[in-house]
């Protein structure tokens, strides 16, 4: 096949003003295919092109990201411009893997084997310079960031993603890798460190996967604490509670309820934790979902039958009427219960409205045995099934020995602030000294200077992440002197 990096890797002469951002770039680049073009019809060819060119389309939209150009059997991708997200990285990283998946279906569906290989790389470029005229027109990318990731992508297997560390960084535990150790490539001075993207992480949350062990001492957040710690006990004492744990992107929601699940350790409780996705906004029920494969603990090796007997283990905690709640449940994982169980007869609405009542008879049935903490994490994702169940649970909850712990931003409008049993817990920006504190904590109590530490004071404006992040980039930096 063409390398993907002929045309790109050279500097094009700008034409307008470019801007800096922080990218994540793809190359994906079909495999083999000078081979096959050889024994092909140059019209069969060409269809085997544009074919691969419609599902690198279809897929980079899926992801929100921008094709910048195709270059024959091959295709530049940019995340994080035009339009920024949070998670570009892990959006570039997932439409990779999904590349390799879609483009091999493609060659069975042709009749042939086909495979997709592909390199991303993260880090600061110029971005926004236009080459070329009239329609060829287009905007590029300049700086060692696309170079790293054509070259990658070069050095990949057929059907393999490959990462550089600054993606491997961002994404984290979300995804499980080969560690591919230091690559030689060519242009660059010293070795660089790649990693094979081998498939979804096994991370139980965004939060695990992203932070995994290392976690800043929390600071700030007694009093928030304390209020949970007081609700946990009016709900132990069977006098359910519902809280709204609400604040902007790296205030520290996951953070609090970590630290919530940690006081809570030696006591005797279930703990249910759902954890809503953004990928998953139009997935019915997929929070709740999720919690029930965990809890059943199914494994990619369980066929029906075996996840059948793991789900009525799992079910019968809560409930002792398996009969019903086995089927309807059973439908809800897509799993067969058909050979135990008889199908049910009940209408689509009425199934819905009973599998919702089974679900919160479940919760109930739990709290008759132990106090249940329900956590429901990033509600501004939820999707609008998961909402409606999530509705019923904090309209009986009253009665129950249950604390739902719900986490959310702003732009998310809770609709249970009127009920008595409701807390709303906004969280505010950390004030200076703690702001200072997290700093210490971080550097071990080693003093930073003291222009370095009023930087990283007043540029965080008392958003704990963005405390961490910048104490950690002073600390690689090697600014951190000796008590």
């Amino acid at each position: 096949a063409t390398s993907v990096s002929e045309g790109v890797l050279e500097p094009a002469s700008s034409r307008v003003t470019a801007e800096r951002r922080h990218l994540t770039v793809l190359f994906c680049d079909l495999v083999g295919s000078t081979a096959l073009a050889a024994r092909l019809d140059p019209e069969d060819m060409g269809r085997v092109i544009r074919a691969f060119q419609e599902c690198c389309a279809d897929v980079v939209r899926r992801w929100d990201g921008h094709i910048a150009r195709y270059m024959g059997d091959g295709m530049l991708a940019y995340f994080g411009w035009p339009r920024a997200h949070e998670d570009d990285a892990e959006r570039a990283v997932r439409a990779g893997l999904e590349l390799t998946a879609v483009v091999a279906s493609l060659g069975r569906d042709h009749g042939s084997v086909h495979a997709a290989r592909v390199g991303i790389a993260t880090g600061l470029v110029m971005v926004g310079d236009l080459i070329g005229e009239g329609a060829a027109q287009e905007e590029t990318v300049v700086g060692e960031t696309p170079n790293l990731a054509a070259r990658l992508q070069a050095m990949a297997t057929p059907g393999s993603v490959v990462i550089a560390e600054g993606t491997q960084r961002l994404v984290g535990g979300l995804f499980e890798y080969v560690n591919l150790g230091a690559q030689d490539l060519k242009g660059f001075g010293s070795p660089v460190h790649a990693w094979r993207v081998i498939g979804e992480g096994g991370a139980e949350s965004r939060f695990e996967a992203l932070h995994g062990g290392a976690l800043a001492t929390l600071v700030g957040r007694e009093a928030e604490i304390g209020l949970l710690l007081d609700r946990w006990e009016r709900a132990r004492e069977g006098e359910g509670q519902v809280v709204l744990l609400s604040g902007e992107p790296g205030i520290g929601k996951s953070r609090i309820v970590r630290a919530l699940r940690e006081r809570l350790a030696d006591q005797h409780h279930t703990p249910l934790a759902h954890y809503c996705s953004p990928y998953h906004t139009d997935s019915a029920l997929y929070p709740v979902i999720r919690l029930l494969e965990r809890a059943a603990e199914f494994t990619g090796d369980d066929d029906a039958p075996a996840r059948l007997v793991k789900l009525e283990g799992l079910l019968s905690r809560g409930t002792e009427a398996l009969g019903e709640a086995v089927p309807l449940v059973a439908a809800l994982l897509g799993i067969d219960a058909g050979a135990r169980y008889p199908a049910p007869t009940l209408s689509p609405q009425r199934l819905k409205q009973r599998t919702f009542e089974l679900l919160v008879d479940q919760v109930e049935g739990l709290a008759a045995t132990a106090p249940v903490l329900a956590v429901y994490e990033d509600l501004h994702w939820v999707d609008p099934t998961t909402l409606e169940l999530l509705d019923l649970l904090i309209e009986r909850v009253e009665r129950l020995r249950v604390l739902v712990l719900t986490t959310f931003r702003p732009e998310f409008n809770a609709p249970w602030t009127g009920y008595s049993h409701v807390l709303q817990l906004p969280l505010s920006r950390l004030a200076r000294r703690h702001r200072q504190a997290l700093v210490a904590a971080l550097t071990d109590g080693k003093p930073l200077p003291e222009e370095v530490l009023d930087q990283i004071v007043a540029k965080t404006d008392g958003v704990p992440l963005f405390v961490e992040e910048l104490t950690k980039t002073v600390l690689e930096s090697g600014l951190l002197r000796d008590a």
